[in-house]
């Protein structure tokens, strides 16, 4: 099938996305980005044009080669080329056009990969070059994302027609016959649960975005500006701040303290690296869609002037055990993962790396590091420009929702903003000021310990394991942390210094019977907070009360079914891992509120679902 033919017969006139806030083209089998940058070339020259477009592909990984320059697009097609993902499996989002050209590729099998996607798709792409067993598997799974009047476009194959038919596609053939286009128009219920929509439209009570370009502003007008609420300015906070800006929404940012980054987003640098375990986990998923994320995100903060002060060298892990470290390199070699993002290392190898002798072999992470999240968080404030309101040294006593529209008070029950999307991204006080059942996360205590003219002066790379340590430059380097579950002691102890040397010393055998008097050494402490499953929460909040008032009928309910507090999200409970998850949770949390295409697979969302307690609870009978 032609590319042209597919943009005259799906996209047609474009009248179907002139004018609208975003529209969303999946395609069953990427073709190494032809059709995308034919898309993309549409959509540049339509004067009418969707604000948004989001691009969505399954590709295998067997098949993934790097996209050609083409001759008829070679500008677009050099900077799809420049931003070419790494060669691993997961969702891959790819931002053009200051993000409002969105390409989301999913790397894996098709029929293991459509199931995982989340979104409403206005246009299918289908092509049916290893689907023909499978075309009614995949005419159900298309059926499930697409929005109403979506079209489909697809070569011709006898059994098409029905497939389609049956999952709810009203077909028509082209007039050689070579072609079958379709729209979905179902004539009975077809699926369980709707795809996405943006909160505006579900709720009757946002309105329509404020945009965030001149231009835009004068092909989008609007009546009144988009505005989110967030309370904490750390690493949750201003990365949700951002994303949500760039979409064009007003943020209300209330903070505790006096500026921005405090709690552990203060910590003076945070490492960020993703997992490796001997099998592919939930947890090794999403720090591997976090971690890649968080690089796309923090190079486009750079590309204006932004300065994140980012290490650039990798990332050594040092092994707990020998057994450990051979049982993650056959992981390595088994899963596929290219050099780019991890390599096994053996002990020589690790030392050079390191500058200093190890204790074990490990794995290096060519793009991991150490970072400020403190200037992480300044990037992404600034980079929201006038759109963010900012309240220091403000506490939230509750908040409330009335008539659409969230309120958050303080202590003397002053309202602080209003707006009709609240997120919760202050760590340990969101289950308070959310009223979570069970209360499911807890406080940890971490001590740092900065060590100065030590014998760890040489490090080259930061080094973590059952610690760490950062070199931070000449003859400074910073090590820790301790992990103390409900710890509220709030000064420094000698005890924990004298914790995180040991822990390093196991690692690096050069700090091996250095003994610095404790009580001189300086350090800091930072409290964050943890679910009982180490996994982040992170997306739409359950309506608690209402669920316990239908208890017996979601006894054996799923995420989706769960109804929610329209508007509330959280991002938080992000234990050691706020740099990694931070800007993912953002990403999430925005395109849920959006409608836009999720950026991970819907089983990671569900791993991190802030109502997943409360689904556990409800399936165990505890309200009934």
């Amino acid at each position: 099938m032609t590319h042209s033919f597919f943009c005259a017969n799906v996209l047609g006139d474009r009248a179907r996305w002139a004018r609208q806030r975003r529209f969303t083209v999946l395609q069953t089998e990427f073709d190494a980005g032809r059709l995308f940058i034919e898309t993309w070339a549409t959509w540049r020259a339509d004067p009418q044009r969707c604000e948004r477009l989001h691009f969505v592909a399954v590709w295998p990984l067997t098949t993934m080669v790097h996209p050609d320059v083409s001759t008829e697009q070679p500008t677009l097609s050099q900077m799809l080329i420049d931003a070419w993902p790494m060669h691993v499996t997961g969702m891959h989002r790819l931002e053009f056009e200051n993000g409002r050209v969105v390409l989301t590729l999913a790397i894996g099998e098709l029929e293991s990969m459509l199931p995982k996607i989340w979104l409403r798709a206005d246009a299918f792409y289908l092509r049916l070059s290893r689907v023909d067993a499978k075309l009614a598997y995949v005419a159900k799974a298309l059926a499930r994302v697409a929005g109403d009047q979506a079209t489909l476009c697809a070569e011709a194959h006898p059994l098409l027609p029905q497939a389609l038919k049956d999952a709810g596609f009203i077909c028509d053939e082209t007039p050689d016959g070579g072609y079958v286009k379709a729209r979905f128009a179902p004539r009975w219920r077809v699926r369980r649960h709707e795809p996405p929509l943006a909160l505006a439209i579900e709720n009757g009570n946002a309105p329509p975005s404020a945009e965030f370009s001149k231009d835009a502003a004068a092909a989008f007008p609007s009546q009144t500006p988009r505005h989110a609420i967030v309370i904490g300015a750390g690493l949750a906070g201003c990365a949700i701040t951002e994303r949500l800006a760039s979409r064009g929404w007003r943020v209300s940012l209330i903070e505790r303290h006096d500026d921005l980054a405090h709690d552990a987003s203060g910590n003076p640098a945070g490492v960020f690296h993703p997992i490796v375990w001997r099998d592919d986990s939930i947890a090794a998923r999403l720090t591997r869609a976090g971690f890649l994320y968080a690089l796309h995100r923090w190079s486009e903060l750079e590309r204006p002037g932004h300065t994140l002060n980012r290490s650039d060298r990798g990332l050594l892990q040092i092994a707990d055990t020998t057994e450990d470290a051979h049982a993650i390199a056959s992981a390595i070699k088994r899963f596929g993962l290219p050099a780019s993002y991890v390599v096994a290392v053996d002990e020589h190898e690790a030392t050079r790396l390191a500058g200093q002798p190890v204790a074990r072999p490990g794995w290096f992470f060519a793009h991991g590091g150490w970072i400020s999240p403190a200037a992480i968080c300044a990037a992404q404030c600034e980079a929201a420009g006038d759109l963010l309101t900012i309240h220091f040294g403000t506490e939230v006593a509750r908040i409330d929702r009335e008539n659409g529209t969230w309120t958050a008070f303080d202590t003397s029950g002053r309202a602080l903003a209003q707006a009709p999307v609240l997120i919760l991204a202050n760590a340990g006080d969101a289950q308070r000021l959310a009223v979570l059942h069970g209360l499911p996360t807890r406080g940890v205590r971490g001590q740092l310990t900065l060590l100065n003219s030590s014998p760890l002066d040489g490090l080259r790379v930061p080094i973590v394991g059952d610690g760490y340590a950062v070199p931070l430059g000449a003859h400074r380097t910073l090590t820790g942390a301790t992990y103390d579950i409900d710890g509220i002691d709030t000064q420094i102890q000698p005890a924990g210094h004298t914790e995180n040397l040991e822990r390093v010393a196991m690692m690096l055998p050069a700090l091996v019977g250095f003994e610095p008097t404790p009580e001189t050494l300086e350090g800091r402490v930072a409290f964050r907070s943890v679910t009982s499953d180490r996994m982040p929460m992170i997306g739409a909040l359950a309506d608690e009360t209402a669920a316990r008032a239908d208890a017996a009928r979601l006894s054996g309910a799923w995420p989706l079914d769960l109804p929610r507090r329209p508007g509330l999200y959280g991002a938080f409970a992000f234990g050691s891992r706020g740099l990694v998850w931070s800007t993912l949770a953002a990403e999430l949390i925005a395109a849920q509120v959006e409608g836009e295409p999720w950026p991970i697979e819907r089983e990671l969302a569900e791993a991190i679902d802030p109502a997943r307690f409360l689904l556990r609870a409800l399936r165990q009978g505890e309200f009934s």
